[in-house]
């Protein structure tokens, strides 16, 4: 299998591990990746909210890119999965847009590359029997939480490749380690997103009932397919703590 990889802005900066994590499990199930050349951010949870046309030109100049390569594009991070995927939609539906996205970019896209998130091809494609055969280590005796927060399975009928209110495909991935993965309530609440820089209050509120859960469901660790909500839920546990005067101490990975 070979994929056109799309890192996005945070799996080069805030979320490095995750990229370097990704590709090493790519390269150890023999899936190859061929980074899109020239790519740009996404856009991200903001460009949307300031101006429609940018937040869909922007991923639409990576699908362009990936068009040439003539392969499906395989996106980690769940924020440039969900514009990606938004983008493809727009461009394939809304005729008076597409026009104008191409006028934009000078180029047509034709709105036919399929936008594929790695967990989506790791249960659906590569399946979960053939990644247990890779295991080195397993992870018994831990208890883990999968947090797939909005951007993952919302909207379903754009981006969803499970079930948008109790998904477990992060889930399957936790059993075929030897962990124990917990049922939970909040695994797909938001933490929050990018009001984390001008609207601390609100992340700091709705990460703190999220870890709280986690804590009284008694994990050991949160597990995420989301770099944005990874620093939120991470590096802002010390915040929380103080505010709420209550120890977390909860890895979130």
């Amino acid at each position: 299998m070979k994929y056109a990889y799309y890192p996005g802005c945070s799996l080069h900066s805030t979320a490095k591990e995750y990229g370097v994590s990704a590709q090493a499990v790519c390269q150890l199930l023999e899936i190859k990746l061929e980074e899109v050349p020239r790519w740009t951010c996404c856009g991200a949870t903001s460009a949307h909210s300031i101006d429609r046309l940018l937040s869909v030109a922007l991923p639409v100049k990576n699908l362009l890119e990936v068009q040439k390569m003539d392969q499906d594009m395989l996106v980690c991070c769940a924020a440039c999965y969900n514009r990606h995927r938004i983008a493809n939609k727009v461009m394939q539906e809304n005729e008076e847009e597409r026009k104008k996205i191409n006028e934009i970019l000078q180029e047509e896209y034709e709105g036919k590359v399929k936008v594929r998130h790695l967990l989506d091809i790791l249960i659906n494609d590569y399946r979960p029997e053939k990644v247990k055969q890779k295991m080195k280590k397993e992870l018994k005796g831990l208890k883990i939480v999968s947090y797939y927060g909005c951007l993952l399975n919302r909207p379903p009928d754009i981006v969803g490749f499970d079930d948008p209110e109790d998904p477990v495909s992060l889930d399957r991935i936790v059993e075929i380690t030897g962990a124990s993965p917990i049922d939970w309530s909040y695994k797909t609440e938001c933490c929050g997103a990018s009001f984390s820089l001008n609207r601390t209050e609100i992340v700091i509120k709705l990460c703190h009932d999220i870890l709280k859960t986690a804590k009284e469901e008694e994990a050991d660790c949160v597990v995420v397919a989301c770099p944005l909500c990874q620093a939120n839920l991470d590096m802002r546990q010390q915040q929380i703590e103080k505010e709420y005067q209550e120890e977390l101490n909860l890895p979130v990975l």
